[in-house]
């Protein structure tokens, strides 16, 4: 059975080849040292639009090809990496893992679920607020992932009761799944961990322009914002596109209750897993401070987090049984990809420097004497956010954002002050099943049809582009 479609067979063929015809044309585009660059970066946006093969091999090229045609030499083009941005993402990984491990993440979703009643919204606001919680310090995908089966036993006690699977349990299940996926991608945004984009962004600047951004400092805007656009999002679903009408869901609670009994009491395990978690949490927010009050010890985001990843394996759970939180055969589940994929993603943007293209960018902006910066700001965000619905917003920030300063440098405006509202956008897809992994296995439950995510999503899409336009005009400037 052909199972390898006829999109990701032409994208296979054509990058190579676009990249190879580039390379040999009897002319310059613009100049050698910039074509070549140009040329790997034509491969590999074509195999990260097609995906023709994993993202994360793609990321490998400039490693392969950069010193080959003289780009970079191996030692520098490597040291993307290990830019410190992929260990502190990294530690995020490991932090996650050891949650997950022991558990302690569905505990606290169920505990918030319990907190917030059995009345039909009041489930569909528990969901939205657990998944969030979450998404803010492990991957929206597991977010989900445990969500997901909580949800289809609540849904379940409908669709069994007198009269039947009516249209208001409908929409209340339709309410559960979208608010989920969305809670999902939503809650992702508020931390530089989060959500890939975001340290694909900050491991950007940070290594192509010094710029910093602190873990805390991001959280005074990501989570305000995620709040706010959590509540748009459960207003337009409850109250605007799916109202259910139902009140009490007889027999919620005791399955809530019912996972928890499953989780007994909380296990040793839990117990420091929860307070490495709560002191890497404080020390990422107390950070400035801590660096004031021990002026002989640097700290960074980067360090908290290895050495948070470094207790979750030497802080013994069992010393006699040589037991700890984790053990290395658990990082099978690390997503290694990833940080393979900022790697990628950073060699590809510093080449484009290096080589003077982003300069040119700016050079060329900064000669467009009529253009508003509003103007373009808005249209980067709108191009982001719903070019995001098709394809990987991790490839789609690491290709756009370089092209972003370039534009912010020749308009001589603050780099920030476009390149954070356009990245925030990459993680706002609402519209579409493919457009983000929480999207897609809320849409494989069976209780969200296309047209439905779709006619939610458009508003939520726009709503979005309005919201992070208002961080662009008042809030960066404000706090960065």
């Amino acid at each position: 059975m052909n199972t390898f479609p006829i999109s990701k067979k032409i994208g296979f063929l054509s990058g190579p080849l676009l990249c190879i015809l580039i390379l040999v044309i009897p002319f310059d585009i613009i100049d050698p040292a910039i074509d070549r660059v140009i040329a790997i970066a034509a491969w590999m946006i074509v195999w990260w639009i097609t995906e023709a093969v994993s993202i994360s091999v793609t990321a490998l090229i400039p490693l392969a090809l950069f010193p080959l045609l003289g780009i970079g030499d191996i030692k520098s083009v490597a040291s993307n990496y290990a830019n410190p941005i992929v260990y502190l993402f990294f530690g995020g990984f490991v932090i996650a893992l050891a949650l997950e491990k022991v558990q302690l993440h569905k505990r606290i979703a169920l505990s918030i679920l319990k907190i917030t009643g059995t009345k039909a919204n009041g489930i569909v606001l528990g969901f939205m607020i657990a998944t969030a919680l979450m998404s803010m310090w492990i991957s929206n995908t597991a977010s989900t992932v445990v969500m997901l089966p909580i949800a289809v036993s609540v849904i379940q006690l409908l669709m069994d009761d007198a009269d039947g699977f009516t249209k208001n349990d409908k929409n209340f299940a339709l309410s559960i799944m979208l608010g989920i996926a969305f809670a999902a991608n939503i809650g992702g945004m508020s931390t530089l961990i989060g959500t890939p984009p975001n340290s694909v962004m900050l491991a950007f600047l940070n290594d192509s322009y010094n710029i910093d951004i602190g873990f805390f400092q991001w959280m005074k805007m990501g989570v305000p914002f995620a709040i706010l656009m959590l509540t748009i999002t459960y207003f337009c679903i409850t109250r605007i596109f799916f109202p259910n009408r139902l009140g009490n869901i007889g027999g919620s609670g005791a399955i809530i209750q019912t996972e928890l009994n499953k989780l007994g009491k909380m296990s040793r395990g839990e117990k420091i897993v929860l307070i490495i978690f709560l002191c890497t949490a404080i020390a990422w927010m107390l950070r400035s401070y801590l660096n004031t009050l021990l002026p002989n010890i640097t700290l960074t985001d980067t360090t908290i987090s290895v050495i948070a990843a470094l207790a979750m394996f030497i802080i013994p759970l069992d010393l006699k049984k040589g037991e700890f939180p984790l053990d290395w055969k658990d990082t099978s589940r690390l997503p290694w990809g990833i940080l393979i994929l900022f790697g990628g993603g950073l060699a590809l943007a510093s080449g484009l420097k290096d080589a003077g293209f982003i300069a040119m960018i700016g050079d060329y902006i900064s000669g467009q004497t009529d253009w508003s910066m509003w103007v373009v700001t808005a249209v980067l965000i709108f191009l982001m956010l719903f070019m995001t619905e098709l394809m990987s917003n991790v490839a789609l920030v690491t290709i756009l954002i370089p092209l972003v300063v370039g534009i912010a440098l020749g308009m001589d405006v603050p780099i920030l002050q476009m390149v954070i509202p356009v990245t925030l956008a990459s993680s706002c897809a609402f519209m579409l099943p493919m457009a983000t992994p929480p999207n897609a296995i809320v849409f494989a439950s069976g209780h969200v049809r296309v047209s439905q995510m779709a006619r939610i999503g458009i508003v939520l899409n726009l709503i979005s582009v309005g919201l992070l336009f208002a961080i662009a005009y008042w809030i960066v400037p404000l706090l960065f």
